[in-house]
Formats: structure tokens, C-alpha cells, sequence
């Protein structure tokens, strides 16, 4: 137990410094942008048939059930608010740790074991400004994003199998999916992905930068941070989805 309070409190620290770090120029432009390019586009693919799979099966284990009490009618609402709710941000932020976190873990924690983060600071360069934060702020910025495309695609997957099941039309699909939607139903469990994001950066990126293992630390680095960001990841899903139902009951359905 005195490990795991040890860790909370030295990662916490951590995020704290790349928050205040983030807002402290110089910004690292450059570096922000080619880090979200990173992050977002080569994420991007895998997020896409991820959706469009877990959308089809959904749908098909959805129909099982539904025709018995002839509600096959409601399978594009049950779609829409099963991905936008829960589905799509949390399993987006499960695949962006298992890619992008143990990436991130293993960059950093071989930059500590070959001295290239000490080469970086002998030249005067804040090296947790220009290698940390713009990870922590890419992860941050780009989880929103590609919970989007996590949404949509699992739609597309949904109408993909509706489709060969009942021949039901797209427009006549979008407008069952999203008749009873609301903007307050949308943008909160989106917008939850940035803290997704932000732990998935800090928990890496602590993992990576303050390894002293040599090079056998690269691969625990990336193991942990895998691990621990998935765990977190599962962990504040529940606070946040409890949080969001007090501020948005309409969410409660």
C-alpha cells in the first residue's frame, strides 16, 4: 500500500507539473502538433474497424433480443445510445492506451536509457517542457476526437448489419438513431474523454521519463503504463458517468 501511495502521489505531481508546464510558454507549437498527428492519425485506423465491428455485433446480438417483443424498431436509438454514452469513449480510451501509451512509455523510457533526455537538457532545453507536455496535451486533445469517429463508425457498423437484416434505408436508420437525441446527451460523455486522454499521457509519459532501469526499464515502462492507464482509465469512467448523471439527469435513461 505505501508503493501504490507513493505512485499516486509522485504521478499526481507529475500531471500537476505538466498542467501548470502546459499554460508556461514557450508552447512547443511544432512539437504539440506533430505529437497530435501521431497520436490521431496512425490511432485512426484502429479506432475505425474497431467501431464498425463492435457496432455490427452489437447490433446482431441486439436484434436477438428485440424481435422477440417485436421492438426491432428501436435498435437504431438502442445504437446510438449504447456507443455515444458509454461504448465509444470508453473503448476508445482502452485501444488509445494499449497503442499510444505503451508507445509513449517505451520513446521516453529509451530516450532515459541511451541519455538523450540528459544530452536535450546539457543544451539548456527544458526536456519534460518539450518532450512531456506536448504528449500529455496531444492525448488530451485527440481522445475527443477519435471518440467521434469511434461513434460514428460504430453506427455505420449498426446500419452495415441492419441493413443486410431488414433492408432499412439510412435516412429512415439516422433519423430512429438520433429522434430522441439531445445536445446535453452528446457532449458530456465525449468531452469525458479528455481526462481519458490526460491520464493516458501522464501515466506514460511519468513511466517513460523517470525510469532508471537501463534498458531493461523500456519495456517495463511500457508494460506499466499500458496496465495502469487501462486500470485508471476503467476507474474514472465510473466517477465520471456518476458525475454526469448529476449534472445531466437526462443522461439516466
Amino acid at each position: 500500500m505505501t508503493n501504490v501511495f507513493e505512485l499516486v502521489g509522485k504521478a499526481s505531481r507529475f500531471g500537476f507539473r505538466a498542467g501548470v508546464d502546459a499554460f508556461r510558454r514557450p508552447f512547443e507549437g511544432a512539437q504539440i502538433v506533430r505529437q497530435i498527428a501521431e497520436v490521431g492519425s496512425q490511432s485512426l485506423p484502429l479506432v475505425i474497424a474497431s467501431g464498425i465491428a463492435l457496432g455490427a455485433v452489437m447490433t446482431l446480438h441486439t436484434r436477438s433480443t428485440l424481435v422477440t417483443f417485436g421492438a426491432t424498431a428501436a435498435i437504431p436509438a438502442v445504437q446510438a445510445f449504447a456507443f455515444i454514452l458509454e461504448i465509444g469513449p470508453l473503448v476508445t480510451g482502452l485501444l488509445v492506451a494499449g497503442r499510444v501509451g505503451s508507445g509513449i512509455g517505451a520513446i521516453l523510457a529509451n530516450m532515459r536509457a541511451t541519455e538523450q533526455i540528459d544530452g536535450i537538457e546539457s543544451l539548456s532545453i527544458d526536456s519534460f517542457k518539450f518532450l512531456v507536455v506536448p504528449r500529455i496535451v496531444a492525448c488530451t486533445l485527440a481522445l475527443p476526437v477519435l471518440t467521434l469517429f469511434m461513434d460514428f463508425s460504430g453506427l455505420l457498423g449498426g446500419f452495415l448489419s441492419e441493413y443486410a437484416a431488414s433492408r432499412l434505408s439510412l435516412r429512415l436508420y439516422l433519423f430512429r438513431a438520433f429522434s430522441a437525441f439531445e445536445w446535453s446527451n452528446f457532449w458530456p460523455p465525449t468531452l469525458k474523454t479528455c481526462v481519458f486522454g490526460f491520464l493516458i499521457g501522464v501515466i506514460s509519459s511519468y513511466f517513460g521519463y523517470t525510469t532508471n532501469e537501463g534498458a531493461q526499464g523500456v519495456g517495463k515502462a511500457a508494460t506499466r503504463s499500458v496496465v495502469v492507464s487501462s486500470l485508471l482509465i476503467i476507474l474514472t469512467d465510473v466517477l465520471l458517468i456518476k458525475m454526469i448523471f448529476f449534472f445531466f439527469p437526462e443522461n439516466a435513461l
